[in-house]
Protein backbone atom coordinates (compact mmCIF):
# COMPACT_ATOMS: atom_id res chain seq x y z
CA UNK A 1 0.00 0.00 0.00
CA UNK A 2 2.72 1.95 1.16
CA UNK A 3 4.66 1.58 -2.35
CA UNK A 4 1.20 2.59 -4.28
CA UNK A 5 0.71 6.07 -2.42
CA UNK A 6 4.37 6.76 -2.87
CA UNK A 7 4.26 5.99 -6.55
CA UNK A 8 1.01 7.90 -7.62
CA UNK A 9 2.56 10.92 -5.54
CA UNK A 10 5.24 10.74 -7.87
CA UNK A 11 3.53 10.59 -10.68
CA UNK A 12 1.21 13.54 -9.82
CA UNK A 13 4.48 15.45 -10.14
CA UNK A 14 4.51 15.30 -13.95
CA UNK A 15 1.27 15.27 -14.19
CA UNK A 16 1.15 18.94 -11.98
CA UNK A 17 3.70 20.11 -14.16
CA UNK A 18 2.07 19.06 -17.65
CA UNK A 19 -1.87 20.06 -16.76
CA UNK A 20 -0.42 23.67 -15.02
CA UNK A 21 2.00 23.89 -18.51
CA UNK A 22 -1.83 23.74 -20.87
CA UNK A 23 -3.31 25.88 -18.48
CA UNK A 24 -0.39 28.80 -18.53
CA UNK A 25 -0.64 28.88 -22.66
CA UNK A 26 -4.22 28.71 -22.48
CA UNK A 27 -4.71 31.34 -19.84
CA UNK A 28 -1.75 33.26 -21.68
CA UNK A 29 -3.63 33.70 -24.89
CA UNK A 30 -7.22 34.10 -23.88
CA UNK A 31 -6.62 36.51 -20.75
CA UNK A 32 -3.87 38.22 -22.67
CA UNK A 33 -1.85 39.75 -19.25
CA UNK A 34 -0.19 42.55 -21.12
CA UNK A 35 -3.14 44.05 -22.13
CA UNK A 36 -5.02 43.64 -18.96
CA UNK A 37 -1.66 45.30 -17.12
CA UNK A 38 -2.23 48.14 -19.66
CA UNK A 39 -6.29 48.36 -19.12
CA UNK A 40 -5.34 48.82 -15.51
CA UNK A 41 -2.71 51.20 -15.46
CA UNK A 42 -3.33 53.49 -18.63
CA UNK A 43 -0.81 56.14 -17.76
CA UNK A 44 1.78 53.24 -17.54
CA UNK A 45 0.56 51.32 -21.05
CA UNK A 46 2.13 54.87 -22.77
CA UNK A 47 5.10 54.22 -21.59
CA UNK A 48 7.86 51.60 -23.57
CA UNK A 49 9.73 51.35 -20.79
CA UNK A 50 7.55 50.45 -18.04
CA UNK A 51 5.80 47.94 -20.22
CA UNK A 52 9.25 46.32 -21.28
CA UNK A 53 10.26 45.98 -17.82
CA UNK A 54 6.89 44.66 -16.95
CA UNK A 55 7.24 41.84 -19.46
CA UNK A 56 10.39 40.62 -18.23
CA UNK A 57 9.98 40.38 -15.05
CA UNK A 58 6.83 38.88 -15.27
CA UNK A 59 8.26 36.64 -18.26
CA UNK A 60 5.87 37.64 -20.44
CA UNK A 61 7.79 37.04 -23.60
CA UNK A 62 5.97 35.87 -26.90
CA UNK A 63 6.48 32.73 -29.01
CA UNK A 64 6.95 28.99 -28.45
CA UNK A 65 10.48 29.61 -26.66
CA UNK A 66 8.85 32.83 -25.07
CA UNK A 67 6.23 30.31 -23.67
CA UNK A 68 8.22 27.81 -21.99
CA UNK A 69 10.58 30.63 -20.84
CA UNK A 70 7.43 32.19 -19.17
CA UNK A 71 6.28 29.15 -17.73
CA UNK A 72 9.68 28.40 -16.00
CA UNK A 73 9.74 31.66 -14.54
CA UNK A 74 6.54 31.19 -13.05
CA UNK A 75 6.68 27.39 -12.00
CA UNK A 76 10.01 28.71 -9.96
CA UNK A 77 7.94 32.01 -8.40
CA UNK A 78 5.27 30.01 -7.72
CA UNK A 79 7.34 26.65 -6.04
CA UNK A 80 9.43 29.24 -3.97
CA UNK A 81 6.77 31.25 -2.80
CA UNK A 82 7.69 34.67 -4.91
CA UNK A 83 3.78 34.66 -6.13
CA UNK A 84 3.14 37.22 -9.33
CA UNK A 85 1.17 40.42 -7.88
CA UNK A 86 -2.18 40.43 -9.02
CA UNK A 87 -3.24 42.80 -12.24
CA UNK A 88 -5.82 45.14 -10.78
CA UNK A 89 -4.44 47.04 -7.62
CA UNK A 90 -0.97 44.73 -7.89
CA UNK A 91 -1.89 43.42 -4.24
CA UNK A 92 -1.03 39.99 -2.97
CA UNK A 93 -2.89 36.85 -4.59
CA UNK A 94 -2.57 34.38 -1.28
CA UNK A 95 -4.45 36.41 1.28
CA UNK A 96 -7.22 37.18 -1.17
CA UNK A 97 -6.67 33.46 -2.68
CA UNK A 98 -6.22 31.87 0.89
CA UNK A 99 -9.74 33.52 2.36
CA UNK A 100 -11.74 32.69 -0.75
CA UNK A 101 -10.43 28.76 -0.59
CA UNK A 102 -11.49 28.71 3.57
CA UNK A 103 -14.75 29.71 2.61
CA UNK A 104 -15.23 27.60 0.26
CA UNK A 105 -14.23 24.47 1.60
CA UNK A 106 -16.41 25.54 4.78
CA UNK A 107 -19.36 25.78 2.01
CA UNK A 108 -18.64 22.45 -0.02
CA UNK A 109 -17.73 20.35 3.08
CA UNK A 110 -20.72 21.44 4.67
CA UNK A 111 -22.97 20.95 1.36
CA UNK A 112 -21.01 17.70 0.51
CA UNK A 113 -22.38 16.41 4.05
CA UNK A 114 -25.78 17.15 4.11
CA UNK A 115 -26.26 15.99 0.48
CA UNK A 116 -24.06 12.61 0.37
CA UNK A 117 -25.98 11.63 4.01
CA UNK A 118 -29.42 12.39 2.89
CA UNK A 119 -29.34 10.97 -0.60
CA UNK A 120 -27.50 7.74 0.82
CA UNK A 121 -30.26 7.40 3.42
CA UNK A 122 -32.75 7.88 0.51
CA UNK A 123 -31.39 5.44 -1.71
CA UNK A 124 -31.26 2.91 1.25
CA UNK A 125 -34.77 3.89 1.72
CA UNK A 126 -35.94 3.43 -1.60
CA UNK A 127 -34.04 0.00 -2.61
CA UNK A 128 -35.72 -1.90 0.57
CA UNK A 129 -38.88 -1.86 -1.37
CA UNK A 130 -37.90 -1.57 -4.72
CA UNK A 131 -41.23 -0.81 -7.07
CA UNK A 132 -43.46 0.22 -3.81
CA UNK A 133 -44.81 4.04 -3.54
CA UNK A 134 -41.46 5.35 -1.32
CA UNK A 135 -39.25 3.98 -4.41
CA UNK A 136 -41.37 5.87 -6.73
CA UNK A 137 -40.92 9.12 -4.85
CA UNK A 138 -37.76 9.16 -4.45
CA UNK A 139 -37.51 8.05 -7.48
CA UNK A 140 -39.53 10.75 -9.13
CA UNK A 141 -37.79 13.74 -6.28
CA UNK A 142 -34.33 12.78 -7.60
CA UNK A 143 -35.62 13.55 -10.95
CA UNK A 144 -36.84 16.61 -10.06
CA UNK A 145 -33.99 17.76 -8.07
CA UNK A 146 -31.55 16.71 -10.52
CA UNK A 147 -33.48 18.74 -13.17
CA UNK A 148 -33.98 21.45 -11.53
CA UNK A 149 -30.18 23.89 -12.15
CA UNK A 150 -28.74 25.87 -9.39
CA UNK A 151 -29.19 29.24 -10.79
CA UNK A 152 -33.02 28.56 -10.78
CA UNK A 153 -33.27 26.87 -7.26
CA UNK A 154 -30.69 29.69 -6.10
CA UNK A 155 -33.20 32.49 -7.62
CA UNK A 156 -36.26 30.55 -5.82
CA UNK A 157 -35.09 29.92 -2.59
CA UNK A 158 -34.31 34.10 -2.52
CA UNK A 159 -37.49 34.92 -3.87
CA UNK A 160 -39.45 32.51 -1.35
CA UNK A 161 -37.26 33.07 2.11
CA UNK A 162 -36.38 37.02 1.08
CA UNK A 163 -38.90 38.94 -0.72
CA UNK A 164 -42.04 36.65 -0.21
CA UNK A 165 -41.03 35.72 3.97
CA UNK A 166 -40.61 39.45 4.58
CA UNK A 167 -44.06 40.27 3.24
CA UNK A 168 -45.62 37.24 5.43
CA UNK A 169 -43.59 37.98 8.53
CA UNK A 170 -41.52 41.48 8.34
CA UNK A 171 -38.01 40.36 7.75
CA UNK A 172 -36.36 37.71 5.54
CA UNK A 173 -36.13 34.33 7.24
CA UNK A 174 -32.50 33.82 5.79
CA UNK A 175 -29.77 36.24 3.80
CA UNK A 176 -29.27 35.81 0.42
CA UNK A 177 -25.74 37.38 0.28
CA UNK A 178 -22.63 37.13 1.40
CA UNK A 179 -20.82 35.61 4.60
CA UNK A 180 -22.06 38.16 6.49
CA UNK A 181 -23.78 41.50 6.69
CA UNK A 182 -21.79 44.43 5.44
CA UNK A 183 -19.59 45.75 7.95
CA UNK A 184 -19.58 42.83 10.12
CA UNK A 185 -16.53 42.29 12.23
CA UNK A 186 -15.01 39.10 13.65
CA UNK A 187 -16.18 35.64 13.89
CA UNK A 188 -20.30 34.62 14.79
CA UNK A 189 -21.11 30.92 14.12
CA UNK A 190 -24.49 31.53 13.93
CA UNK A 191 -24.56 34.85 11.51
CA UNK A 192 -22.46 32.48 9.68
CA UNK A 193 -24.59 29.30 9.41
CA UNK A 194 -27.71 31.69 8.68
CA UNK A 195 -25.49 33.06 5.58
CA UNK A 196 -24.95 29.60 4.47
CA UNK A 197 -28.35 28.51 5.01
CA UNK A 198 -29.43 28.79 1.05
CA UNK A 199 -26.17 28.37 -0.84
CA UNK A 200 -25.79 24.89 1.01
CA UNK A 201 -29.33 23.57 -0.01
CA UNK A 202 -28.97 24.66 -3.52
CA UNK A 203 -25.64 22.90 -4.12
CA UNK A 204 -27.42 19.97 -1.85
CA UNK A 205 -30.15 19.28 -3.93
CA UNK A 206 -28.68 18.22 -7.09
CA UNK A 207 -26.04 16.13 -4.70
CA UNK A 208 -29.52 14.53 -2.74
CA UNK A 209 -30.49 13.43 -6.29
CA UNK A 210 -27.30 11.65 -7.54
CA UNK A 211 -26.65 10.05 -4.47
CA UNK A 212 -29.95 8.68 -4.34
CA UNK A 213 -30.31 6.84 -7.42
CA UNK A 214 -26.58 5.47 -7.02
CA UNK A 215 -27.15 4.61 -4.51
CA UNK A 216 -30.44 2.36 -4.97
CA UNK A 217 -29.39 0.97 -8.10
CA UNK A 218 -25.79 0.12 -6.40
CA UNK A 219 -28.06 -1.30 -3.48
CA UNK A 220 -30.17 -3.14 -5.23
CA UNK A 221 -27.31 -4.98 -7.57
CA UNK A 222 -25.99 -6.10 -4.09
CA UNK A 223 -29.19 -7.27 -2.29
CA UNK A 224 -30.00 -9.67 -5.04
CA UNK A 225 -26.17 -11.16 -5.09
CA UNK A 226 -25.63 -14.93 -4.18
CA UNK A 227 -23.03 -13.68 -1.08
CA UNK A 228 -26.32 -12.17 0.80
CA UNK A 229 -28.94 -15.36 0.04
CA UNK A 230 -26.13 -17.07 1.60
CA UNK A 231 -25.63 -15.27 4.57
CA UNK A 232 -29.38 -14.94 4.97
CA UNK A 233 -29.33 -18.89 4.79
CA UNK A 234 -26.77 -19.20 8.18
CA UNK A 235 -29.50 -17.31 9.90
CA UNK A 236 -27.53 -13.94 10.08
CA UNK A 237 -29.84 -11.42 11.16
CA UNK A 238 -31.57 -9.17 8.03
CA UNK A 239 -30.25 -6.06 10.00
CA UNK A 240 -26.62 -7.56 10.10
CA UNK A 241 -26.81 -8.71 6.30
CA UNK A 242 -27.94 -5.43 5.28
CA UNK A 243 -25.35 -3.13 7.38
CA UNK A 244 -22.15 -5.22 7.65
CA UNK A 245 -22.25 -7.00 3.89
CA UNK A 246 -24.93 -5.22 2.02
CA UNK A 247 -24.16 -1.34 2.39
CA UNK A 248 -20.37 -1.62 2.58
CA UNK A 249 -19.77 -3.26 -0.95
CA UNK A 250 -23.01 -1.14 -2.09
CA UNK A 251 -20.37 1.72 -1.50
CA UNK A 252 -17.52 1.14 -2.97
CA UNK A 253 -19.05 2.40 -6.51
CA UNK A 254 -20.22 5.49 -4.74
CA UNK A 255 -16.47 5.79 -3.50
CA UNK A 256 -15.26 7.53 -6.83
CA UNK A 257 -18.33 10.28 -7.47
CA UNK A 258 -17.98 10.96 -3.36
CA UNK A 259 -14.27 11.95 -3.90
CA UNK A 260 -14.71 13.77 -7.04
CA UNK A 261 -17.27 15.70 -5.91
CA UNK A 262 -15.25 16.75 -2.83
CA UNK A 263 -11.87 17.45 -5.00
CA UNK A 264 -14.29 19.59 -6.73
CA UNK A 265 -15.24 21.61 -3.93
CA UNK A 266 -11.90 23.48 -3.22
CA UNK A 267 -12.65 24.90 -7.58
CA UNK A 268 -15.36 26.65 -5.90
CA UNK A 269 -19.35 26.41 -6.68
CA UNK A 270 -19.05 29.05 -9.28
CA UNK A 271 -22.71 29.18 -9.76
CA UNK A 272 -23.99 29.19 -6.47
CA UNK A 273 -21.27 31.57 -5.36
CA UNK A 274 -22.40 33.96 -7.85
CA UNK A 275 -25.62 34.09 -6.93
CA UNK A 276 -25.78 34.58 -3.85
CA UNK A 277 -22.62 36.75 -3.37
CA UNK A 278 -20.34 34.44 -1.17
CA UNK A 279 -17.07 35.43 -0.91
CA UNK A 280 -15.69 32.07 -1.95
CA UNK A 281 -13.06 30.34 -5.05
CA UNK A 282 -15.83 30.71 -7.73
CA UNK A 283 -16.44 34.09 -6.67
CA UNK A 284 -12.75 34.81 -6.91
CA UNK A 285 -12.52 32.88 -10.26
CA UNK A 286 -15.30 35.40 -11.46
CA UNK A 287 -13.35 37.99 -10.42
CA UNK A 288 -10.22 37.33 -11.59
CA UNK A 289 -11.63 36.26 -14.99
CA UNK A 290 -13.33 39.46 -15.67
CA UNK A 291 -10.09 41.04 -14.96
CA UNK A 292 -7.91 38.50 -17.13
CA UNK A 293 -5.87 38.96 -13.89
CA UNK A 294 -3.68 35.73 -15.15
CA UNK A 295 -1.72 35.95 -11.68
CA UNK A 296 -4.60 34.94 -10.24
CA UNK A 297 -6.11 33.26 -11.90
CA UNK A 298 -3.26 30.47 -12.14
CA UNK A 299 -2.48 29.48 -8.51
CA UNK A 300 -6.37 29.19 -8.22
CA UNK A 301 -6.13 26.21 -11.39
CA UNK A 302 -2.93 24.62 -9.07
CA UNK A 303 -4.81 24.49 -6.50
CA UNK A 304 -7.95 22.58 -8.33
CA UNK A 305 -5.77 20.18 -9.91
CA UNK A 306 -4.22 19.57 -7.09
CA UNK A 307 -7.34 18.73 -5.19
CA UNK A 308 -8.76 16.29 -7.84
CA UNK A 309 -5.11 14.28 -8.02
CA UNK A 310 -4.94 14.17 -3.87
CA UNK A 311 -8.97 12.91 -4.00
CA UNK A 312 -8.53 10.12 -6.66
CA UNK A 313 -5.51 8.72 -4.77
CA UNK A 314 -8.37 8.84 -1.85
CA UNK A 315 -11.04 6.93 -3.86
CA UNK A 316 -8.45 4.39 -4.68
CA UNK A 317 -7.31 4.09 -0.91
CA UNK A 318 -11.16 3.87 0.33
CA UNK A 319 -11.62 0.96 -2.34
CA UNK A 320 -8.87 -1.69 -0.58
CA UNK A 321 -10.47 -0.40 2.71
CA UNK A 322 -13.97 -1.25 2.00
CA UNK A 323 -13.48 -4.14 -0.33
CA UNK A 324 -10.33 -6.32 0.58
CA UNK A 325 -10.04 -7.98 -2.58
CA UNK A 326 -8.90 -5.12 -4.64
CA UNK A 327 -4.99 -4.82 -4.34
CA UNK A 328 -3.58 -1.93 -5.21
CA UNK A 329 -0.24 -2.98 -5.06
Amino acid sequence: MLRYILRRLLWAIPTLVLVTFIVYCALRISTNPLASYARSNPRIARQPAKIAQYIERNGLWDGPTGYLRGYWRWLSGFVTGDWQPSIKGSRPVWPNLKDALINSVRLGLVASFVGISVGLSLGVFAALRPGRLRDSAVNTGALIGYSVQPFISAVLLQLFFSVQWSKWFGEPLFPTSGMYPPGHTGFDLILMLKHMALPVIVVSIQSVAVYSRYMRSSLLDVLTSDYLRTARAKGISERRVLVKHALRNALVPIVTLAALDIGAIVGGLIISEGVFEYPGMGKFFLNAQGNGDFPELMPWMVIITSSVIIFNLVADLAYAWLDPRIRLD
